[in-house]
Parts: C-alpha cells; sequence; structure tokens
C-alpha cells in the first residue's frame, strides 16, 4: 500500500529537542550512561502544597468532564495572577485554559492564522513555532539575532521584516533558547514600530516569567497600545515544575479568547479536572514558594558558564532568564575532532552525543544555526559531569 499520509503531515518537521531527547533514551536503553541536557524541564518535584490540592480534588471527587475554557474559578485566579505578578487587568472571558502553553499557541494560531499570512518569529524561538505556523499555512518568517546582540532584535530589524502580509509577531521573554530577558525600554522600542501597523498581532510567550535573574519581567500587553492587539501566553511547566500537569493559558481580547474556546471544543475540550484544582493552589500561593528553584537555577547558571568558559571555542554570554545556555560554536565547523567532521550545530550535537554522552540540541531547531543548546536544568553533579565530558571530547 502507498503512503497515504496527508502532505500536511509529511511536511511538518519532528520537534528537534524531542527527537534529541529520543535519541539519548535510545542510547541509555543499550546502556550508554547518557546525560541529558536537552530538555526544558525542571528536575524539581512538584510542591507539594500543588499536590495536596490534587490530592484534594480527587477526595472531592472532580472527575466530570470540565468547561472547554476552564473553571470559572480557575480563571479568576489567573485573572488575580495577572493583576498581581503583570500589571495587566483581564476578565475571566479573556481567559482560556489549555492542555499546555503548546497547546494555547496553536490554539491563537490556528484561530488569527489564514493561508498566507506571514508570522514573524524573533529569533532564536522555541522550536515548535514555525511547525505551528505551518500547520495554519502560514509562513513562519525568521528575524535573527546573534550572541553579539546577546540574541535580541532591534526595532530597525523588526520594521524591515514587516511587509503586507505579515500578521503576527511571536515574541518570547524570557526566552527559550538563549535565556535573554528584553527590558521594559526594549519592548517599548519594539512596540513604536508595530504602532504603525495596527493590523499586526503579538503573542507573547511569558512562560519563564518567574525563572529570572536579575532585569524585571515585563509583560508586552502592558504597553497601552499593545494591548488589544496581544496575547498573553503563560502556563504551569517550567516555574512550578509542573511539565506533566499539562496545564497553559492564555490572556487576550475576548473575541480572540472565545474563538480559542471553539477551537479547544472541537480538538480536546476542557482541561483535565484535578491538574485545573491543582493550578488554583499554585497561582493563588506567592510567587515565593517557588524562589528555592530560581535560586538554585541561578547557581547552576553560574556553574555551567564557569565550566564552559575554560572550553576551548564554545563562545558565551550572560543569560538572564530561563535555565538555558546557548554558546556560539560555529568555531569548530570545519574541523575534524577525533575523525569526525563537524559541518554545522547538528553535527555538534551528533558529536556530543555519540563521542561525550551529553544530550544537547542543535541551534538550527531554533533559528540559530551557531549554537546549541544547553539545559541547566539538572543537578550540579550532572553538570560538572556533562561539562567535563564535553571538555575532554573536545581538547583530548
Amino acid at each position: 500500500m502507498t503512503n497515504k499520509l496527508s502532505i500536511r503531515i509529511n511536511n511538518l518537521p519532528v520537534s528537534a529537542t524531542l527527537e534529541m531527547a529520543a535519541k539519548a533514551r535510545e542510547l541509555k536503553e543499550n546502556g550508554v550512561d547518557i546525560i541529558g541536557l536537552s530538555l526544558g524541564e525542571p528536575d524539581f518535584n512538584t510542591p507539594d502544597f500543588i499536590k495536596n490540592a490534587a490530592i484534594q480534588a480527587i477526595e472531592d471527587n472532580y472527575n466530570s468532564y470540565t468547561p472547554v475554557d476552564g473553571y470559572l474559578d480557575l480563571k479568576k485566579s489567573i485573572c488575580n495572577k495577572f493583576q498581581r505578578d503583570n500589571g495587566l487587568y483581564y476578565k475571566p472571558d479573556q481567559i482560556v485554559v489549555s492542555t499546555g502553553a503548546k497547546q494555547s499557541i496553536a490554539n491563537t494560531i490556528q484561530v488569527l492564522i489564514n493561508p498566507g499570512d506571514d508570522v514573524l518569529l524573533v529569533a532564536p524561538y522555541w522550536v515548535s513555532y514555525s511547525a505551528i505556523v505551518m500547520l495554519a499555512e502560514g509562513n513562519p518568517i525568521e528575524i535573527r539575532s546573534d550572541i553579539s546582540t546577546d540574541f535580541k532584535i532591534t526595532p530597525i530589524q523588526l520594521e524591515n521584516s514587516i511587509t503586507k502580509k505579515t500578521k503576527m509577531v511571536i515574541i518570547n521573554s524570557p526566552n527559550n533558547p538563549s535565556g535573554s530577558v528584553y527590558s521594559k525600554e526594549e519592548f517599548l522600542e519594539l512596540s513604536k514600530v508595530l504602532e504603525k501597523y495596527p493590523e499586526i498581532y503579538i503573542l507573547s510567550d511569558e512562560i519563564y516569567e518567574h525563572i529570572n535573574y536579575g532585569v524585571p519581567h515585563f509583560s508586552f500587553a502592558k504597553i497601552p497600545s499593545m494591548y488589544n492587539r496581544t496575547i498573553t501566553v503563560n502556563g504551569l511547566a517550567k516555574a512550578f515544575a509542573m511539565t506533566g500537569w499539562r496545564i497553559g493559558y492564555v490572556g487576550a481580547p475576548n473575541w480572540i479568547a472565545k474563538a480559542c474556546t471553539k477551537m479547544q471544543g472541537q480538538i480536546t475540550s476542557g482541561t483535565n479536572c484535578i491538574a485545573q484544582r491543582a493550578t488554583i493552589a499554585a497561582l493563588d500561593a506567592s510567587v515565593n514558594e517557588i524562589q528555592y528553584m530560581v535560586d538554585e537555577f541561578k547557581e547552576r547558571r553560574k556553574l555551567i558558564i564557569d565550566l564552559l568558559s575554560q572550553v576551548k571555542g564554545i563562545k558565551l554570554n550572560q543569560p538572564m532568564g530561563a535555565f538555558y545556555v546557548f554558546p556560539d560554536i560555529s568555531y569548530f565547523f570545519g574541523k575534524t575532532i577525533k575523525g569526525k567532521k563537524i559541518e554545522n550545530a547538528s553535527d555538534f550535537a551528533i558529536f556530543l552525543l555519540e563521542k561525550s554522552h551529553v544530550a544537547t540540541v542543535t541551534g538550527d531547531a531554533f533559528g540559530s544555526p551557531n549554537n546549541i543548546r544547553i539545559s541547566y536544568a539538572a543537578s550540579q553533579e550532572q553538570i560538572k559531569k556533562a561539562i567535563n565530558r564535553i571538555k575532554k571530547a573536545i581538547e583530548g
């Protein structure tokens, strides 16, 4: 029988992070001691007060289908969180709870992007943005930056990238994969460009907002001229160590939220009832409850930068958020190391996996072909071991 899969799925790329994780798992299953620094997943347990709320929800017999857009009391908690942490004022009918921030992003793009629309991706960008745009038959257009600009774009770059086909800009701060954080002043400068183009929407992915090391988090929708054009995406996975709970949400203009609910109603319907009840406890609590995780990430950041700075050929910046470093490794392009020719970042990532048994992710997947992403969401012991292996593999 011939391949009957759709053109859509055949053209869809595999997630680079998940692909690398799968390769690492395969090697582990074959007895290889792999250190996984490829996935963006906190290695902490979910805080006990959140787990206790989930247990209570089970005891209280929460087991029925949930409203498509989320429980009303959860949406009220999200509104309170937006006001408390971001200075944003949303009503419950502007909130949609989804099965992870990824679904929140996919819903938004599906309801706003038509075939042929351009979506500007501020590079480096999270790997799934481009694929999600492609599924909506839009055109992902990269605006590239590099380590020399701390992986941030300029207003001139933004202006020069806008055409009559541009429908949306996706921004992500703190950024995955670079860890860069846009300041309020930098976002204000970008907004001055967008004010000239009132038909362009902004999707602001703020999933790492609490994992921040000094630059105050600023929500793009806080800019008055941008509020009615911005869809703010957030979730519980990163800051609350709840990746498997699958809770994300948007704050958006009412008509966009209503459309996202309509879309979600035909795809997954409402999000898991127990996870929603636990999320109320998470969001109602003080952010100080998770500060211990942020403090530990900060220690790990210092450790991994100190260690990598000792490896010849690796160029680093100082990430101010998230839990990744995104070194420039272009020094190695064209070189042969231990019999393997390194032509690009993908070759380098595979080299590290095969020779040092450390899993990373190629920067090609993030729109930054000179880099690799290394997660420090791992113990300090694992980080020391991994960078020592990398150093030995490179320098012999």
